[in-house]
């Protein structure tokens, strides 16, 4: 069906498809939401982690970005010299002709095959995306010199991508688990290792380092009752108790968990969901699509965005394993009840802070900014995969709603809500003042909602 769609789109505009760098004339955006859309496919067939999926769109929203980027100078700036560690990127060689949505979304996909595991999967969408532009009339020479730039682009975002200490991270010591009841251990049912405990040393993408935005420190750990600690667990195990049928939809909406561990017996299994990173993600193409902006507008969308998503997630990750709080399972099964259980399953990695809270705050930040306060949308990210829509009337009540679903899901504590909170509204207004798409008066008004 997306295929017939696109290949509609695409006849609609017949020849036009030959077009220079400064050719305002586009496809649309639908390519790039398509784009989008299979590399979230992946990221979930591939388990990756919450950070390392945060990763991922970043570089290939910003290769895709770039790639179109020169057609709308100099209403369109670029992110070299605003972005930590990226250098003036190739720009199209004069006389030569382009299409350059066909280089963006070229280039999108590239970067995003090669920082993923399942690459006959992004080949697959990327051949039906480059056949149909090619049936669309485009020229062979300009669809050749498209595919080359969009090959530049994304060569020069992945030697970016090479210098950002995620290699490294990969060769340093694992987590190491100690007798401490404060401390963070594996939890049930898959008792899994600790997630990325290295990833504070991910270069980030606007912010100074992983530790600009380190939040207040959480309560002391002392279970005596009536002390702050205590009441913060408690009130994990009494609101479980008196769960509302609401409470746990927005629970199970906001779940997010890459790889859900089931137990029947001896046997377990997984089942696999789309990573929180890919749920905003999604609302940003929803909002582009509501908003019928152009590709552009699109790109501009996704890239700040996924930036704002990828520093979030370095710097809650910091905070995680510094401060490396025990999670409400862990406590509660060994001073209140031993049979307790969460509603969602425990993710394996630190409780301090709630990194859906930190995310989503910093996403709705940015994207308010994008397309403005009381932008209403119908949130039907995760329909595909037997989840129900749900309705906001802003992206910060979807953001505040992700968050305070944690403390439904029996997962966090509320302290670290709010101070994921704060923490991620410092990481979106960064993005929001340093990274800079728009030339000086060019406004957002055009993407604002109708």
């Amino acid at each position: 069906m997306r295929r017939k769609v696109l290949l509609a789109l695409l006849a609609s505009v017949g020849a036009q498809g030959c077009t220079r760098p400064d050719n305002r004339k586009d496809l649309g955006a639908e390519p790039l939401h398509m784009a989008m859309h299979q590399l979230s496919s992946v990221i979930m067939y591939d388990i990756l982690s919450p950070p390392q999926s945060s990763r991922v769109y970043a570089y290939a929203s910003i290769a895709a970005y770039e790639a179109v980027r020169p057609g709308y100078k100099p209403e369109y700036r670029t992110l070299a010299g605003q972005l930590n560690g990226l250098t003036a990127v190739p720009e199209p060689t004069a006389g030569v002709q382009y299409y350059l949505p066909l280089s963006s979304v070229h280039a999108f996909m590239t970067v995003g095959k090669a920082l993923t595991f399942s690459t006959a999967r992004m080949d697959s969408m990327r051949i039906t995306l480059e056949d149909s532009y090619r049936h669309s009339g485009i020229p062979a020479p300009v669809f050749d010199s498209s595919i080359a730039y969009g090959d530049r682009m994304a060569g020069h975002i992945l030697d970016w991508a090479r210098s950002d200490h995620f290699l490294q991270s990969r060769g340093m010591p694992k987590y190491t688990v100690m007798s401490k009841p404060e401390r963070w251990i594996p939890t049930p049912p898959g008792y899994m290792d600790a997630i990325e405990p290295n990833w504070s040393i991910v270069r980030p993408f606007v912010m100074d380092s992983s530790a600009e935005f380190r939040p207040k420190p959480p309560p002391v750990f002392d279970m005596t009752p009536g002390t702050p600690f205590f009441r913060q667990v408690k009130e994990v195990y009494d609101v479980q108790k008196k769960l509302t049928d609401e409470q746990r939809n927005m629970a199970a909406f906001w779940d997010n968990n890459p790889y859900v561990m089931h137990v029947q017996g001896h046997a377990m299994y997984a089942t696999k969901k789309i990573a929180p990173g890919g749920h905003w993600m999604g609302i940003a193409g929803i909002a582009a699509k509501k908003a019928n902006a152009s590709l552009m507008q699109s790109a501009d969308a996704y890239a700040r965005t996924s930036i704002a998503l990828a520093d979030g997630f370095i710097a809650v990750w910091e905070e995680k394993y510094r401060s490396n709080l025990a999670r409400p399972e862990t406590v509660i099964n060994l001073y209140l009840d031993d049979k307790w259980e969460p509603v969602l399953q425990t993710p394996p990695f630190p409780e301090y802070m709630s990194a859906h809270s930190v995310i989503s705050t910093a996403a709705a930040v940015v994207l308010t900014k994008q397309f403005g306060d009381g932008f209403h949308f119908d949130d039907d990210v995760q329909h595909e995969y037997g989840l129900p829509v749900r309705t906001f009337s802003s992206f910060e009540q979807a953001a505040a709603e992700a968050a305070i679903s944690r403390l439904y899901g029996g997962i966090h504590y509320r302290v670290a809500i709010e101070e994921g909170v704060v923490q991620g509204r410092k990481v979106g207004d960064l993005v929001v003042a340093r990274v800079k798409t728009r030339t000086v008066g060019a406004g957002l008004t055009s993407i604002k909602s109708q």
